[in-house]
């Protein structure tokens, strides 16, 4: 782990997407945060000891979704699909779907594994799930201003957790998505010639010596979502994400899960469709949400 001093920072962005907005300022403690995303290994290790089961592995109960197919209703995640070719950007369905026995052992489905990629972050984790891994581990969660805080390594105002040049000197600094989203991709020469998580510790660390804190997976924080940072109730979720958004649409949510703050973008993350490889950015996504670009670290506070 990493010891972040506590200090105060300009949180948000006034920039980019409403909800990173009003610019305000935040403290935080003093903590220490897992240098790298959990990995596959980490997280085997965990269900292993414990035999626990994850939510994409349970059969969901017909009581959360009274309007599902019962055919729909089996254990399973969210996988992307890359088209063959241009498509239309308002049908998230065109590169999402629904993958029954998806899960962190078979991340795109069945016929793929996770075996051979153990230092690769963990996907397909609900928040329940990885509340269960940090409890486990005597960790938690961080809060979204101790993620961003985290994540700016030391650049106050920055854009990105390295600067404000997205890639200094040519150079890629994280894995997000470089070509057409979502059809066409021009793969990183040092990565995988198709889109996807790539090992952690891959590319640079930012100030901070953290770890893929942009790209890679999106990473859940333990607070609920807002739809901006003006402080609405505490514990009240907010549930919507706007078209730009490589996540989960709404119309893929059950109002019966809240939404957590999610940070970090992800290898899905594209400029044409969703610029959120930034510290200040954030999504909401429902707790029983599961795919193939969510994982997440722990930390540990004073």
């Amino acid at each position: 782990m990493v010891r972040i001093e506590g200090g105060t920072f300009l949180m948000g962005s006034a920039e980019f997407y409403p909800e990173e907005r009003p610019v305000h300022t935040a403290s935080v403690g003093g903590f220490w945060m897992d240098r790298h995303l959990v990995t596959v290994a980490e997280y085997r290790r965990f269900v292993n000891a414990t035999g626990y089961v994850t939510v994409a592995e349970r059969m969901p109960d017909p009581t959360d979704y009274p309007d599902a197919p019962p055919e729909a209703l089996v254990p399973g995640a969210l996988v992307f699909r890359m088209p063959p070719g241009p498509v239309s950007l308002e049908d998230w369905r065109l590169w999402w779907s629904f993958a029954p026995g998806a899960n962190w052992r078979h991340p795109l489905g069945p016929g793929s594994t996770s075996d051979g990629r153990e230092l690769h972050p963990v996907t397909q984790i609900a928040y329940e799930d990885a509340l269960a891994y940090s409890t486990w581990v005597g960790k938690c969660l961080p809060t979204e201003a101790e993620w961003e805080f985290a994540a700016r390594g030391g650049l106050e105002g920055a854009v990105f957790a390295w600067g404000d040049e997205f890639t200094p000197k040519d150079r890629r600094m994280a894995n997000t998505w470089h070509g057409e989203f979502p059809w066409h991709y021009s793969p990183d020469p040092d990565a995988y010639r198709l889109p996807g998580t790539t090992p952690v510790c891959m590319y640079p660390p930012n100030g901070y010596g953290l770890y893929d804190m942009t790209g890679n997976v999106w990473e859940w924080t333990a607070d609920h979502f807002t739809e901006d940072h003006g402080g609405a109730l505490p514990g009240l979720p907010y549930a919507s994400i706007n078209a730009y958004s490589d996540g989960v649409p709404p119309e893929q949510s059950q109002d019966c899960y809240p939404r957590r703050v999610t940070k970090g973008g992800s290898h899905l993350c594209a400029p044409n469709y969703c610029l959120r490889y930034r510290p200040a950015a954030r999504q909401g996504q429902t707790e029983d949400t599961a795919t193939c670009h969510l994982g997440f670290r722990c930390i540990v506070r004073d």
